[in-house]
């Protein structure tokens, strides 16, 4: 399995590469060091977004929520920096990460405690935590000059080349990953999606990890609730519109199955900044943005149809050494 993943991932990789030097042909300086610093900029919060959609993707769940509770967490904390400017930004984004998770919690206890399949709950959480949203802001924006220097400029400050934002993903890139490899969590999730009855045996509560997941994936999308209203200097109700069908698509796009049990943090981050290449580059080249929807749906579909094969080929590999292993003891 690995060595399947690792060459997906290297095929991504090269495919990245390749765009990057065609778009770079027809837009010079498109591959310029400051130039893809810029892209990785512009698609960190795709990339953290992402990371907590893997996980809930990894137990065989799915979480269409996630840009709705980014919605009311940014809402939340400019509508709050604008009442209260004497609050320190640290505090602030604490309430993000609070008010995230516990968007996130009530996915997972809705999918952990009643049972109701993850694409319902989440698709009515979609709609309830728009609505409240509205009901927040009373349908009113929180514009640039309602809200502190201090909060909009820290994610912008540039640090070693790269601004804050950026680093902030890389640090949230780290940190997963040293979760995903190195916890019992993180080797929870991948049994809970891969093998639940298996995972029930070794005990592991496939229901507890599944709620885990969710809260994750809410404090993730509570962070970047911040980061978006602070890098795009406004908060609405519709700010990040459709942005959860993004997360998914770099799952998909990065090999994370949607059967769950299979993929890796860096599938998931190149399959972001695929997205995040695409959506750079084509309007550079003046590519409609409706040709834009179509190539990335289209992309998206050739992933799934690639992992679908992938999987269908490693089942037969595992069931072909099984028989073989099978024979020989029955012939010694």
């Amino acid at each position: 399995m690995n060595r399947i993943l690792k060459n997906r991932e290297i095929l991504l990789f090269g495919i990245i590469a390749i765009l990057v030097a065609g778009f770079s042909s027809r837009a010079p300086g498109f591959a310029s060091p400051k130039n893809l610093a810029g892209i990785f900029n512009d698609t960190s919060i795709l990339i953290i977004l992402a990371l907590g959609q893997m996980a809930v993707i990894l137990t065989k769940s799915i979480d269409l929520s996630v840009a709705a509770n980014l919605a009311f967490t940014g809402m939340a904390v400019a509508m709050l920096n604008a009442a209260h400017p004497e609050l320190p930004l640290a505090l602030l984004i604490v309430i993000a990460l609070g008010i995230g998770s516990i968007l996130g919690a009530i996915n997972g206890l809705l999918v952990w405690k009643i049972g109701i399949p993850p694409i319902v709950v989440t698709l009515g959480t979609l709609t309830i935590y728009r609505g409240m949203a509205f009901v927040l802001s009373g349908g009113g924006w929180v514009n640039a000059h309602q809200m502190t220097p201090v909060f909009l400029n820290t994610p912008r400050h540039v640090f070693l080349g790269l601004p804050i934002l950026g680093w902030a993903a890389v640090a949230i890139v780290i940190l997963v990953y040293i979760m995903m490899v190195s916890t019992f969590f993180g080797r929870a999730l991948y049994a809970s999606g891969g093998n639940p009855t298996a995972a029930v045996y070794a005990g592991i509560d496939v229901g507890r990890t599944r709620f885990f997941a969710f809260v994750l994936s809410g404090a993730l999308a509570g962070l970047c609730g911040y980061l978006w209203v602070s890098r795009y200097a406004v908060a609405y109700v519709d700010i990040a519109a459709g942005f959860e069908l993004d997360s998914i698509a770099a799952c998909v796009i990065g090999g994370i199955s949607t059967l769950g049990g299979i993929g890796t943090v860096a599938g998931t981050v190149l399959g972001a900044l695929f997205l995040g290449v695409i959506k750079n580059a084509l309007p550079v080249i003046d590519i409609s943005p409706f040709w834009q929807m179509a190539i990335s749906g289209a992309v998206i579909i050739l992933a799934v149809i690639f992992n679908a094969r992938a999987e269908k080929r490693r089942g037969r590999i595992i069931l072909r050494d099984k028989a073989a292993k099978t024979y020989s003891e029955a012939t010694a």
